[in-house]
């Protein structure tokens, strides 16, 4: 398993009854999981409710709300080595920031880095597909690459251009693009448009800004083969990241090998582990699955 097991602004305390209990820096915040189907006895109610900053609860008729049990600030700053990223509760539960991504900012980083000593005379270039709020972005901008960074929402575009200014990037080569992924992709292969890098994170269902229509079992392949005509020919890295329930991370790793030129392929499944600060120290929360290939 991929641990994200570096973190100091962020820990996960507990996990249980659909649940998972997590300090943000001095923010502790209690948010829907559906991976965490056992028991959160460890903390009672009557313990949850003085521990617990802001609780996260659905409605029943789909979506859901913030409950604040003390006045938040409207958004503040994480740490991640020499990253910082601002978060801040939506109205869809999450915060802006995935923090269990952080094993793939730092293999990245990795891949870049010797990249870098390889082909010493040149930046490497960077593809970000389905980017949001653009944390992989800053790690990769961080490690000296150029990176063309691409989603459909403009709102996350505009958090990802804050991110990269709170990470002092914003003067970087970034290149923000609000458009449909698998249209962009077609574009740069039709301009001859190469990358040393490239990764995506897509969700399981979406729609582009004209209202294309995504489906990950439907269309990943058929991205990830397009995307084998931007590589390079002195390629990095590719990645995926899936949050999608039931996908087996065998499934990236044979889409990686099928659709890329030869390299090295693998794939496992992505943890958070349970901070020594919480109750429940040694134990995993699995938060989906990513495919590497270099």
């Amino acid at each position: 398993m991929y641990l994200s097991d570096n973190w100091q602004d962020y820990a996960l305390l507990d996990a249980g009854g659909g649940n998972k209990l997590e300090r943000w820096g001095s923010v502790v915040l209690l948010r829907p999981d559906p991976q965490a189907i056992w028991p959160i006895a460890l903390w009672p109610a009557a313990e949850l409710s003085p521990v617990c900053d802001a609780v996260y609860n659905r409605s029943a008729s789909g979506g859901g709300a913030w409950t604040f049990h003390r006045q938040l600030p409207e958004s503040w700053k994480m740490g991640y080595r020499d990253l910082t990223f601002i978060v801040r509760p939506t109205g869809f539960k999450h915060t802006g920031l995935f923090p269990e991504q952080a094993v793939n900012w730092d293999w990245m980083r990795g891949r870049l880095d010797a990249w870098q000593a390889e082909y010493a005379d040149r930046a490497p270039k960077v593809l970000n597909l389905f980017a949001y709020t653009g944390a992989a972005t800053c790690a990769c901008a961080k490690a000296g690459a150029n990176v063309v960074h691409v989603d459909a929402a403009k709102g996350m575009v505009a958090w990802a251009k804050e991110n990269a200014a709170a990470c002092n990037l914003a003067d970087a080569p970034i290149r923000y693009i609000v458009d449909d992924c698998a249209a962009f992709v077609r574009r740069e292969i039709r301009r001859g448009n190469r990358y040393d890098g490239i990764l995506m994170d897509p969700p399981s269902y979406g729609r582009g800004p004209m209202g294309e229509m995504w489906r990950m079992e439907d269309n990943l392949y058929a991205l990830v083969s397009d995307c084998a005509q931007l590589l390079s020919d002195t390629p990095a890295f590719f990645l995926i990241n899936s949050y999608t329930t039931g996908l087996a991370p065998a499934v990236l790793r044979n889409i990686l090998q099928l659709a890329l030129p030869p390299g090295q392929a693998e794939a496992d499944e992505v943890g958070l582990p349970f901070s020594a600060e919480g109750k429940r120290a040694g134990l995993v929360l699995p938060c989906g699955a990513s495919g590497r290939w270099e």
